[in-house]
């Protein structure tokens, strides 16, 4: 891995890494150019990322795609209704000694691909919690730890079609993002077609290391950031709690509950990412901007009223910002 003579040299290098890997991903993902920076975001923040959109909108293929630019380990786990725990995590098994020995789930991985989440019930689901919080497992009282660096990247369809469950809130709490994808433009589906159609095919180089990405990690928590944005970001997270000091007019009409703690953090390491992949040495408000949609959307809880009214989650983030 590269060493680098200052931090200003290592976030030079950061961004210099984004580009390169969003130049390779580009070879197969056509447009989507949002959803691929945040997700890129997530893993340099060391984040889970949750991607929700209909079927065929490639979330799958962008996982994947992603899995191959990054020198890391990968599995793909299909969630469906009678997934049970142990496939995800592993299990003790007897051995040809007549010995218990613990054998490895493919939740061990550097990056986990988790497809159709909601396509299995909270049981399963909750399996996920541990790796995502410790990056260990436990088996039998015995903590098996994760290598890292680890991401759950998982995909979810909408919970109004048929067969999904909602995840959790604890769970939902545990990934940094929720983006969602929409469809694509004319023009960029006529671009899908003709790749999609043909025998050709990409060939993909790996950009970065697991070390690399570890270093990169870091660097981003070293970031400084000036107390005016940090209490920007705080503040945010606490005007979407209903009925406390600082909840805005419009949370108390149409919020059950709001962001916690968790989302003040994630705010202030997004935006500190956002700036150094942009070629900034320290984030501003608009850096904690243009990741809040994406922290927020998951954590606050519309009211009776607001379904009444067609008020949507985004237009009362949107309100705040």
């Amino acid at each position: 891995m590269a060493t680098y003579k200052s931090d200003v040299e290592a976030v030079d290098a950061l961004a210099a890494t984004y580009r390169n890997l969003r130049s390779e991903i580009s070879k197969v993902i056509v447009g989507q150019d949002e959803v691929v920076k945040k997700v890129l975001i997530c893993i340099f923040c060391d984040g889970h990322c949750l991607l929700v959109g209909v079927p065929g909108l490639a979330k799958t293929l962008l996982v994947q795609t992603i899995a191959n630019v990054l020198d890391l380990s990968f599995k793909r786990i299909q969630f469906t209704p009678d997934l049970m725990p142990s496939d995800i995590t592993g299990a003790e098994i007897l051995d040809d000694n007549r010995q218990f020995r613990f054998s490895q789930g493919p939740l061990f991985a550097n990056i986990v691909l988790a497809d159709e989440i909601n396509r299995t019930p909270p049981k399963t689901q909750a399996a996920l919690l541990e790796a995502m919080q410790e990056r260990s497992v436990t088996a039998a009282g015995v903590a098996h730890k994760l290598d890292l660096p680890f991401f759950v990247l998982a995909t979810q369809n909408p919970i109004e079609q048929e067969g999904t469950y909602p995840l959790p809130e604890a769970q939902l709490d545990r990934f940094m993002f929720n983006i969602r994808l929409d469809y694509p433009s004319f023009e960029e589906e006529v671009d899908v077609v003709k790749r999609t159609t043909t025998n050709q095919r990409v060939s993909l180089d790996k950009i970065v290391s697991g070390d690399q990405i570890r270093y990169f990690q870091q660097l981003i928590r070293k970031i400084p950031i000036a107390d005016n944005v940090l209490e920007y970001a705080v503040n945010l997270a606490s005007k979407t709690r209903p009925n406390t000091k600082l909840a805005a007019k419009e949370v108390n009409n149409y919020l059950s509950w709001g962001a916690g703690p968790r989302a003040s953090q994630y705010l202030v390491v997004g935006a500190k990412c956002h700036a150094a992949i942009n070629g900034k040495y320290s984030p501003d408000i608009e850096d904690v901007k243009a990741v809040a949609v994406a922290i927020l959307r998951h954590r606050i809880v519309k009211n009776y009223k607001a379904e009444a009214e067609g008020i949507s989650i985004e237009q009362i983030i949107k309100g705040l910002l």
